[in-house]
């Protein structure tokens, strides 16, 4: 998370998604890479600050420090990311997308690791 937050994205214009918020919590030991969700100013310095990477559904994403991604569309589901970001939970300094579109997210992906991951969350909740 240290090297998230010393990005130093613009505040408001970002927030972690995916597995992060889980990490964050303690919930789980690990993640593949941080996923970030971003607009305005933070979409701009990622651009700055990584190399862009092209998605299988076409959307682009920028890696903007080792294991960190960021990106200002999602692949899974039908997300509005001005909300997720304007509604984020402050976790440890970190905006964090709240765990009920972390919930629809993941339940949409369907992946092995997202079905383990819900059982996770559904544990906690």
């Amino acid at each position: 998370m240290h090297r998230l937050l010393e990005l130093d994205l613009p505040a408001g214009d970002w927030a972690m998604f995916g597995s992060g918020p889980l990490l964050i919590r303690g919930w789980i030991e690990e993640v593949g890479d941080l996923d970030v969700i971003s607009r305005r100013r933070a979409w701009a310095e990622a651009q700055r600050l990584g190399s862009p990477q092209t998605l299988s559904d076409g959307a682009i994403i920028y890696e903007v420090a080792d294991g960190i991604t960021v990106g200002a569309s999602w692949a899974y589901g039908d997300m509005d990311i001005d909300a997720l970001i304007d509604s984020a939970e402050i976790i440890h300094g970190v905006p964090c997308v709240g765990l009920e579109h972390v919930v629809a997210y993941k339940q949409a992906a369907n992946r092995p690791r997202d079905r383990h991951h819900l059982a996770i969350i559904a544990a906690h909740s």
